[in-house]
Formats: C-alpha cells, sequence, structure tokens
C-alpha cells in the first residue's frame, strides 16, 4: 500500500525509541497514528507535538500483555479514524539478561508475555478489521537474535525466534487475503535497550560503542519503506537492515543528513 493521508497505523511501544521514531515518519507521511505504550504521559506528550505540527494521532495507553488492552486499542482507531492499515508491533524487553541457571523465572516469563503474547494478541486483534478491508499490514520488529544465540539473552533470543514464526504464519495463512506480513531486523539501535545492554556487560554486543549503533530515526524510515509497494517482496519473513538492500536504505539516510 502506499502510506498516504487516508492511511492508518498502529504503533506498540511508541512511547520512545523505534516506536516513537515511526509514530513521527508516518505521520509527517501524512498517515493517523495510534501510539500505543504503558507510559501514558508519554504517549499523550508525543500525540501532541504530532498534532501540533498539524498530524493526526490517537494516544492509548495500555499494556500489550493484555489482550483487552490491544483490542480496546484497536477498537478506538477503528471507530476514530475508520480503518486500520498498518500495525507495528515494536513493543519488547530485553531483561532478563542473565545465563539462564542464573535467570530470574519470573522475568523470563514476563518477557515472553510482552515480547511474544504481545504480538500475538495484536495480530488477534486487528486481523478482522484487516481481513473485512481485503487489505492491510503487519510488521514485526524482529532481530538478528531470531537466528543466532547470544550468551544471556536466552528470553531475547527464544521470543524473537517465536516472532519469526508468528511472522510466517500470518504470510501462510492470510497473505491470499490481502494481509502482509513482514518482519524488520534493524541490528543495533542507539535506544534505552542498548544502554541496558551495555550495563550488563554480558556477550559481545554489550561492548559496542555508542557510534556503532543507528539511530531510531532511520529505523523509522525504513518501516515506513517497507510498509509501501517496495516492501512487499519480503513479505512472509524478516527485512534485515545489515543486508544489501537495507545498507543501502541506510546510506540513502545519511545522504539526507549530509
Amino acid at each position: 500500500m502506499n502510506i498516504s493521508n487516508h492511511s492508518v497505523v498502529l504503533i506498540t511501544g511508541a512511547s520512545r525509541g523505534i516506536g516513537a521514531a515511526a509514530a513521527r515518519a508516518f505521520a509527517e507521511r501524512g498517515a493517523a497514528v495510534g501510539l500505543f505504550a504503558r507510559s501514558a504521559d508519554a504517549v499523550h506528550a508525543l500525540a501532541d507535538e504530532i498534532r501540533e505540527q498539524g498530524g493526526r494521532a490517537l494516544a492509548l495507553a495500555g499494556d500489550v500483555g493484555r489482550y483487552g488492552d490491544l483490542a480496546d486499542a484497536v477498537g478506538q482507531c477503528r471507530d476514530t479514524y475508520g480503518r486500520l492499515d498498518v500495525l507495528i508491533n515494536n513493543a519488547a524487553v530485553i531483561d532478563p539478561i542473565a545465563r539462564l541457571d542464573e535467570s530470574d523465572t519470573d522475568a523470563w516469563g514476563q518477557a515472553i508475555d510482552i515480547n511474544v503474547k504481545g504480538v500475538y494478541y495484536g495480530v488477534h486483534a486487528v486481523l478482522p478489521t484487516m481481513l473485512r478491508q481485503g487489505a492491510g499490514a503487519i510488521i514485526n520488529i524482529s532481530s538478528g537474535a531470531a537466528n543466532n544465540a547470544l550468551e544471556g539473552w536466552s528470553a531475547y533470543c527464544a521470543s524473537k525466534a517465536a516472532v519469526l514464526s508468528l511472522t510466517k504464519s500470518v504470510y501462510l495463512e492470510y497473505a491470499s487475503r490481502g494481509v502482509r506480513a513482514v518482519g524488520l531486523s534493524p541490528g543495533t539501535v542507539a535506544t534505552e535497550m542498548q544502554v541496558a545492554i551495555r550495563q550488563s556487560g554480558v556477550n559481545p554486543i554489550s561492548q559496542l560503542d555508542w557510534s556503532a549503533h543507528i539511530p531510531p530515526e532511520w529505523v523509522g524510515r525504513a518501516l515506513l519503506w517497507l510498509a509501501g509497494p517496495d516492501g512487499r517482496e519480503f513479505d512472509g519473513g524478516d527485512f534485515s537492515l545489515r543486508s544489501e538492500r537495507g545498507r543501502a536504505l541506510l546510506d540513502s539516510y545519511r545522504q539526507l543528513l549530509n
């Protein structure tokens, strides 16, 4: 689909980092954005910012680990704007960072609630609307961790592998009915998650210099591109910003800043 002032996008984890950057990118293109996150103050502030710049935004406070919260958010987007074209499942946590024998079982389970069940809940909540429309795009934020185990990241790696499988499942079951499903693997991004990773001191990712991480604004632009017609060839799997095509995108974003 072409993102325009007729498009409606729901973004989870929209209060900061990749989610907030994506919200700004889609709003600048004219789309109405539903901003879903646990931090009510943050999503209201971002919605106000977007509206002050002439955009359309709806603040939606809730927890992706509770299906009712996501179902309500989908309903509010649909009732406010009349449709729902894109879901970006972005909300995720990195904790617990610990070797398996030292990990906290409750924290491990909470990561699955957010990173896996939260994605499933979002997909389940938007499908009826997208199927009625005969069109829609579901973009799940993925990771290289979906395919590669990293010390101390068992919960995160397992959850991202599950999300990749969910992406494939949505594509298998609904592509023929007009619903797209694709993952975006952005690499390392300069967000608060990377601060936590660095503080942990576990595995080589924690040793990366801050300059090695790409800005979240570049990921927001990549999501905008992936939601458009050029992203269709990657449906049913993950598009990596570390791939040749992904690096070309990032180079174009660098040139925009020069």
